[in-house]
């Protein structure tokens, strides 16, 4: 039985939702031999990265099949684009105290703002198991407030000795946990089909095609310090960034070893195919300020202003409503990205990072450039 049949069998013939984790329990269970089964990924988790046997290979090549089906594959993208159901749990709260937290992330309403807050203080605000659901619900809920016509996504104050107190956008990948084999595969598919999609596209409704409608609202990044790998690959969904005019970006995917989300299909957008190589291959790092930073970044400001430029930007996008910004926002992105474009890309992006993070090159890459070996 091939994973389309497969699919088709664990949804109902497509008439109910199930994101991608779940999709390969259910899999697993199912059909055994398939997929790995719960005991043995168990089992793999407690292993270090370079000791791993790559059992989850297989989960990637089931999720490339699915996703490279047209019918399947793009069911299963609305699927992921859906509020988790810890958002729909937790919205009654977040309503009425106008403030929530999650392992990950913070939420506030600020006047029309919904501002999402990163937070990983010990590890630069990078991004790994512990944070992947809490920002999503965060966006979720962001994306859900009736009171607010706006989303702020911004970096949090950080621990680390060289950054103490300041804010920063995000380090990326949490390096040290991908090299203690604490990060599994499908995060990086649970990620750039979930929250990250959701910042580009909104969120679904179940009963209609997100191409056709979604809710949504217009989403500024706040870029203090540095936007690192994912962080960076972030600001490539966002309708507006303002950058601290010290502030960098960098997409180190050679020094790391795997592929940098998204970031291939839209930064070419940004600043074509020669840049987008040098940042993805060879390690170019674009300073905020610079002409080619200012492709990305909307406006460049120095870092005590931003809190007031954020205000100004905020007040002005949400000026003309929820539904025009959401209108135009649907418009650009079915000249630049329609959703089947992002299938197929998806589908090419399950089967490599999964043989990416197997890869014996990633091991090397770590410990040459990140000295991972001997970092807690």
């Amino acid at each position: 039985m091939n994973a389309i049949e497969i699919y088709d069998m664990l949804t109902a013939g497509r008439s109910r939702f199930l994101r991608v984790d779940e999709l390969c329990r259910r899999a697993a269970e199912s059909f055994p031999g398939v997929l790995p089964s719960k005991a043995d990924l168990e089992a793999e988790a407690r292993l270090a990265q370079r000791d791993k046997k790559g059992l989850e290979k297989r989960q990637g090549e089931f999720l490339a099949e699915v996703l490279g089906d047209p019918a399947a594959g793009t069911h299963l993208c609305h699927a992921m684009l859906l509020p988790r159901a810890e958002a729909m749990q937790g919205f009654a709260e977040y309503d009425k105290a106008g403030e929530i937290a999650f392992a990950g992330a913070h939420l506030k309403r600020q006047g029309k703002a919904a501002v999402v807050t990163l937070r990983n203080p010990r590890h630069l605000n990078a991004e790994d198991e512990t944070t992947i659901e809490g920002i999503e619900t965060a966006v979720d809920l962001a994306l859900l407030d009736p009171k607010t016509e706006a989303c702020v996504m911004r970096g949090g104050p950080v621990d680390h000795p060289k950054w103490a107190g300041r804010r920063l956008f995000g380090a990326g990948i949490n390096l040290t946990h991908l090299y203690q084999g604490r990060i599994r595969y499908l995060w990086y598919l649970i990620r750039d089909l979930g929250f990250v999609n959701k910042l580009y596209r909104g969120l679904a409704k179940p009963e209609v095609s997100p191409e056709v409608d979604s809710i949504e609202k217009v989403w500024v990044a706040a870029v203090e310090g540095f936007a690192i790998g994912g962080h960076c690959q972030t600001l490539l969904t966002m309708d507006y960034i303002v950058a601290a005019d010290d502030a960098y970006l960098t997409l180190p995917a050679r020094k790391e070893g795997i592929i940098p989300g998204a970031a291939n299909l839209r930064m070419p957008r940004f600043v074509g195919d020669r840049i987008t190589r040098q940042a993805i291959m060879a390690e170019r790092r674009l300073d905020c300020a610079s002409p080619e930073g200012r492709m990305i970044c909307d406006e460049v400001v120095p870092a005590a202003e931003m809190d007031r430029t954020l205000a100004r930007v905020v007040e002005r996008l949400a000026s003309s409503g929820v539904v025009s910004a959401a209108g135009n926002r649907r418009a650009i992105r079915i000249a630049q990205e329609p959703l089947d474009v992002f299938r197929r890309y998806m589908s090419v992006y399950a089967r490599e990072q999964a043989q990416c993070h197997f890869s014996p090159a990633l091991i090397a890459n770590l410990e040459q450039n990140w000295n991972a070996a001997s970092r807690k």
